[in-house]
């Protein structure tokens, strides 16, 4: 795979050789990496709406894995990302939901139009993806689970996880480090090509 473009030569515009978009949701519990994994792939400067963390979180957000986070997204994380598929280009509208609970109300508007998520999980907290994995089964959304790789966090055996987090047998369960473009970018092009909207098993790989 060629390298990619990267995100600090930002690409404003949509190209004339884009033949299909896709709204895509990036879901998962508080600190697990959204907003890294999007910035990561991103091609156009991307949208954070991201507030300090102040002491009204204490006690509310748990921040024992992430101890070096200073702030917190309350709205959305937006990205956007070109994929070719051979005989064209993808753009993919990538929507970061808030991880905490309390921003709940937020999700399914969010989620409105999505074609599909990448659930991001933390292996020290994986109860925090159960409630974004409830919303996506209730709405049959089709996701990929990501197990976003912390240093430092535990390793189990993929049999361990998919128990842990009830998958069907059927959803891709991959692991990345959402620091790394084409980590982050493997896993998305794992999503997406099984989105039967854009044609499943279409090959995909990053704008040259």
């Amino acid at each position: 795979m060629d390298s990619a473009r990267r995100c600090d030569e930002p690409v404003t515009y949509v190209p004339a050789s884009v033949t299909q978009s896709a709204k895509i949701i990036i879901a998962g519990g508080f600190g697990v990496g959204k907003t890294t994994l999007i910035g990561s792939v991103s091609d156009v400067k991307p949208l954070r709406m991201e507030q300090p963390i102040t002491q009204e979180s204490v006690g509310v957000d748990d921040l024992r894995g992430t101890p070096g986070k200073t702030t917190t997204t309350v709205g959305m994380d937006f990205g956007r990302l070109h994929l070719s598929d051979g005989d064209g280009q993808i753009a993919l509208y990538l929507f970061g939901l808030p991880g905490q609970m309390r921003f709940q109300f937020l999700w399914q508007g969010l989620a409105d139009g999505a074609l599909g998520c990448l659930v991001l999980a933390d292996t020290r907290n994986l109860d925090a993806c159960h409630s974004a994995l409830d919303l996506l089964d209730a709405l049959r959304m089709p996701y990929t689970v990501a197990i976003n790789a912390f240093s430092g966090a535990p390793r189990y055996a993929e049999a361990e996880l998919r128990q842990a987090l009830a998958l069907d047998p059927a959803t891709p369960l991959i692991t990345c480090d959402a620091r790394d473009r084409t980590s982050s970018l493997l896993a998305l092009i794992t999503l997406v090509e099984r989105l039967p909207a854009l044609g499943a098993d279409t090959l995909l790989e990053p704008l040259r």
